[in-house]
């Protein structure tokens, strides 16, 4: 890090309410030692937990990538996590909130500058999770790939990508679907939508959940059964 990055690094921590990655290093350990995995959300339980020292892709919507930072953060589990999103500079905090992100354990670097290297690595030290957002995706040379997810696994970190990245453990995709609430003529409310979730991966076996992202309440929620969807009645032929 240069003297200048280094120097703003400390008046920022020198605020009220603001911690470096390594002054949150003791926490995030405590919590490590809690499991190999972070929770997720219970509609996406079947698609298994967020596995330590494993990098993630998660595309197709920015909606599931908070809803994974959801469960992790939450402060009502014993394994509450600390996060960090670097370059997202548009990424909407009300909406995070909504979705039920615990801000007060999120970390936001939406502009990295210069020093992303020096950044990233010290968040993905310090943090249980780390985004990386879509522009810094796809600019990361294959080679500044393979060392931020050899370092996030040697430090037992969840590497998130909020695109394709390569050489991924896993990877998400959602596949936005209907939404529901407006009335046939277009006027309305829109109250929820499905969506589909898919896993694949090198490190991971096909599998996929159906959901409602946003539920009703504005979190994720499994997809309810379709009512009169099932078992069809036998038919009996009656002769003529």
């Amino acid at each position: 890090m240069t003297a200048a990055g280094a120097d703003a690094l400390a008046r920022l921590a020198a605020l009220p309410g603001v911690s470096t990655a390594a002054a949150l290093a003791g926490t995030r350990a405590s919590a490590a030692s809690d499991g190999s995995t972070l929770p997720v959300a219970e509609p996406l339980a079947v698609l298994g937990g967020l596995r330590r020292g494993t990098t993630v892709s998660v595309t197709g919507s920015t909606s599931l990538l908070l809803a994974l930072l959801a469960e992790a953060t939450a402060t009502a589990t014993a394994t509450g996590s600390w996060a960090a999103v670097v370059g997202m500079p548009s990424l909407g905090i009300v909406a995070a909130a909504e979705l039920g992100v615990t801000l007060e354990r999120v970390v936001l670097l939406p502009r990295p500058g210069a020093d992303t290297a020096a950044a990233m690595g010290a968040l993905i030290d310090g943090l249980d999770i780390v985004v990386l957002g879509p522009a810094l995706c796809r600019t990361i040379s294959p080679a500044g790939a393979a060392r931020f997810s050899r370092r996030a696994r040697n430090r037992r970190s969840v590497l998130i990508a909020a695109e394709p990245w390569p050489g991924t453990d896993v990877d998400l995709r959602a596949e936005p679907g209907r939404w529901h609430g407006a009335a046939v003529d277009g006027h309305g409310r829109l109250e929820r939508r499905d969506a589909v979730i898919q896993r694949y991966g090198r490190r991971a076996t096909a599998a996929s959940a159906a959901v409602q992202l946003p539920g009703p309440d504005g979190t994720i929620t499994a997809k309810p059964a379709v009512a009169g969807k099932g078992v069809r009645p036998t038919m009996t032929v009656v002769a003529l």
